[in-house]
């Protein structure tokens, strides 16, 4: 039997976001979070297809920082042995976990027969677990679920399935393929989980507030919980910490400047990013009643100067 420690130092992690989890803004809510609370992050799934992952792909997602909570390297596909070398490459860099994306219900991974388009075929999905447990020396493979396809009629199977597979943790998102990211999710879904496997399983979906992270452990057994677009909102989610204006405004531009100084991101697409924020952001009561305005600018030097005159902090020559 291999190892299954997992090496998460809290009991709540920061999801994977296509577009969102870039090891910039991963790092920064790392940064302002106790490990003892964020206990762990994953980065934005790295696509797996024709080849073996590059290192500069995983060192890319990884990013240049580490911290005491761990950073697990999800990837997604539907090549075996692809996915297998990916995973024995990922831990030869040092990533301390891989995750596999089963969740994803993007028309391209559905395309492709990827993230939840694997959902309609547990067996497969045990043999892409195995696979990459099979590859990797000590370090955990975990796995991240829907609660089904069309619905959740096999949400069982599925876990079991990931389980057999050799996971040492199941993530289940509450919603299906099908209800995507609508609704405020099912947490029975999440009960009916853990009851089916012996694996620890992390919960994902409905999460609002810090409140409802010990709300989802104590009504659905789950031993931890994972929290997407809550994070946007309020980066400090993790820790119930009530940030103040300027801790809010101080975010936004740290994540501006490591945007432009560590990927050399444009002012504009600076400015996508940071909108992309906006659009859920509650910390320090920045937008309230003016939110229309900062999505609707076009003019990318005006966003990010109307940011930096908020703030008390002396602009960068």
């Amino acid at each position: 039997m291999k190892p299954t420690n997992l090496p998460f130092t809290g009991p709540a992690f920061l999801a994977p976001m296509e577009g969102v989890t870039e090891s910039c803004f991963r790092d920064l809510v790392l940064r302002r979070n106790a490990a003892d609370r964020l206990g762990g992050a994953f980065t934005e799934f790295a696509r797996v297809v024709a080849v073996r992952l590059p290192r500069k792909t995983i060192q890319s997602h990884l990013g240049p920082e580490r911290h005491t909570a761990p950073v697990g390297l999800q990837l997604m596909g539907q090549r075996e042995e692809m996915l297998a070398e990916s995973a024995r490459l990922a831990e030869e860099m040092g990533v301390p976990l891989v995750d596999l994306n089963f969740g994803c219900p993007a028309k391209g991974a559905l395309r492709s027969c990827a993230g939840a388009a694997l959902l309609d075929d547990p067996r497969r999905m045990e043999e892409l677990v195995r696979a990459c447990v099979d590859a990797v020396e000590s370090i955990p493979v975990t796995a991240k679920i829907r609660a089904g396809g069309e619905d959740d009629s096999n949400l069982e199977e599925i876990a079991c399935a990931v389980e057999a597979g050799g996971a040492s943790l199941l993530t289940v998102h509450c919603r299906t393929r099908e209800e995507r990211y609508r609704g405020n999710g099912d947490w029975e879904r999440l009960r009916r989980a853990v009851a089916a496997v012996d694996i620890p399983v992390c919960g994902n979906g409905g999460i609002e507030s810090h409140a409802d992270i010990e709300r989802m452990i104590s009504e659905t057994g789950c031993r931890y919980v994972m929290v997407g677009r809550a994070a946007l909102a309020d980066p400090w989610i993790f820790s119930g910490k009530r940030a103040s204006r300027e801790e809010a405004l101080s975010f936004l531009l740290d994540y501006a400047d490591l945007l432009t100084e560590r990927d050399g991101s444009t002012p504009m697409k600076v400015s996508g990013r940071l909108k992309q924020l906006i659009r859920h952001w509650r910390a320090g009561g920045l937008f309230d009643g003016e939110r229309e305005w900062w999505l609707g600018q076009r003019d990318p030097q005006l966003l990010l100067g109307k940011l930096q005159a908020m703030s008390r902090r002396p602009a960068k020559p």
